[in-house]
C-alpha cells in the first residue's frame, strides 16, 4: 500500500482528497499547513507528496524547499496542487524541484494519472539504485559488445575531423594521440596503455575527434560501437560517473601540459614527461620502469626537437638517472628523477 500525504490548509479539499485515496486503496495522510506536513514527512517518511502552495505557517515552496535539503526527503515524488490563479507561479515551484502540479479543482482521474505516474518513474529509479551493479561489471559488459581488432605498430586507429563511430579499449598495447601541424611536427596529447579506454571525448561532446591516434608497438583493441557506448552511459549511473572522471583528468593533464610548455626549461620537460610516463606503466610500488618509446615519440610528447631530446637523454644518463637498453629506455629511479631542477 503506497503511502501518500496531503498537505492543503482548505479542509474540504483536504479531507476530500484524503477520501478518495483511501478508497482507490493509498494509505492517506494528510496535514493542515506546511509545517505540519514537513513534520509528518519527517516520521512517515511518505511515497509521494501533494502540496497546496499558499498556506500558513510555511507556503508550499517551502515545505519544497526543507525536504530538498533533507537526504531523507528529497527524492520523495513532490506534486503542488493550485489553484487557476496560481498558475503563473507554477515555474517557481518546478524550478525549485516539483515533479509536477494539478490544477484545483482537479477531478479524481486527473489525481490518479499523476500520482501514478510519478510513483512508477520512482520505482524505475529506486529500483536501478537498490542494486547498482559494480563498475568493472558495467565495463565488462560494455565490452563484451566490442569486436577484437588486432593493429600493427605505428598503425593509424582514426584522424582528426573524423566521426566517431567507436569507443575503444586497449586489451594489449599501447596508444598515443596526438596534433600533427602543416610543417609536419607531432604533439603528442595523451599516450594509453593495456586497460584504457580512448577515443570517448568526441563522443561525449558529440563532435569530430579533434587529434589523431596511432598505434606505438603491436595493439589489441576493442572497438565498441557508439550506439552501445551512448546507451551505457544513459542508463549506468556509475558509467557515467566513471567517463566524467576520465574526461576530467584529461582536462586537469592537458592544462598541466600547457603550463609546463610555457614555463618548464626543456631538461625540465623531458624529465617530466619520463616521469609521467613512467608513473604511468610502472607498478604502483616500484621506483625503477623500463620505457619502450622511440625518441620522436617522446619528442611529440615533450613538443621538442628529437635532436634535443636525444641530448636530454644523454645528460640524464651521465648523470646515471636513466640507462639505454636498445630502444628502451631504464628510469633508474622515477622519485630522483622527478626532483631535477629547472
Amino acid at each position: 500500500m503506497k503511502k501518500v500525504l496531503v498537505i492543503e490548509d482548505n479542509d474540504d479539499i483536504r479531507e476530500g482528497t484524503v477520501e478518495v485515496l483511501t478508497l482507490a486503496g493509498y494509505e492517506a495522510l494528510s496535514a493542515k499547513n506546511g509545517k505540519l506536513g514537513v513534520e509528518m514527512a519527517l516520521s512517515t517518511s511518505p511515497d509521494i507528496i501533494l502540496c497546496d502552495i499558499m498556506m500558513p505557517e510555511l507556503d508550499g515552496y517551502g515545505v519544497l524547499y526543507l525536504l530538498s535539503k533533507n537526504p531523507k526527503l528529497a527524492s520523495i515524488p513532490f506534486i503542488f496542487m493550485t489553484a487557476k490563479a496560481e498558475r503563473a507561479d507554477m515555474r517557481k515551484g518546478m524550478e525549485m524541484g516539483a515533479d509536477d502540479y494539478l490544477t484545483k479543482p482537479f477531478d479524481d482521474l486527473e489525481l490518479f494519472n499523476a500520482i501514478e505516474s510519478r510513483l512508477k518513474k520512482k520505482s524505475q529509479t529506486v529500483g536501478f539504485k537498490a542494486a547498482p551493479k559494480d563498475l568493472q561489471t558495467i565495463f565488462a559488459e560494455l565490452k563484451q559488445r566490442g569486436k577484437s581488432r588486432s593493429f600493427a605498430s605505428k598503425q593509424v586507429i582514426y584522424v582528426e575531423n573524423d566521426e566517431p563511430a567507436y569507443l575503444y579499449f586497449i586489451k594489449s598495447g599501447q596508444v598515443k594521440t596526438y596534433k600533427r601541424f602543416k610543417d609536419g611536427r607531432e604533439l603528442s596529447s595523451n599516450i594509453y596503455k593495456d586497460g584504457d579506454f580512448f577515443g570517448y571525448e568526441s563522443l561525449c561532446c558529440g563532435v569530430s575527434y579533434a587529434d589523431n591516434a596511432a598505434t606505438l608497438m603491436d595493439s589489441e583493441l576493442l572497438l565498441i560501437p557508439k550506439a552501445d557506448f551512448m546507451d551505457a552511459l544513459f542508463n549506468h549511473q556509475e558509467m557515467a560517473t566513471a567517463f566524467i572522471e576520465l574526461l576530467s583528468g584529461n582536462i586537469r593533464f592537458k592544462e598541466e601540459q600547457m603550463l609546463k610548455l610555457a614555463y618548464f626549461s626543456v631538461r625540465k620537460r623531458v624529465a617530466e614527461a619520463l616521469v609521467q610516463l613512467a608513473r604511468k606503466f610502472a607498478n604502483d610500488k616500484e621506483d625503477t620502469c623500463t620505457l619502450k618509446i622511440s625518441r620522436d615519440d617522446l619528442a611529440a610528447f615533450v613538443g621538442t626537437a628529437s635532436e634535443t631530446v636525444s641530448r636530454m637523454l644523454a645528460d640524464f644518463k651521465e648523470e646515471k638517472l636513466i640507462e639505454k637498453h636498445g630502444n628502451a629506455i631504464f628510469v633508474v629511479s622515477i622519485d630522483r628523477l622527478s626532483q631535477i631542477k629547472q
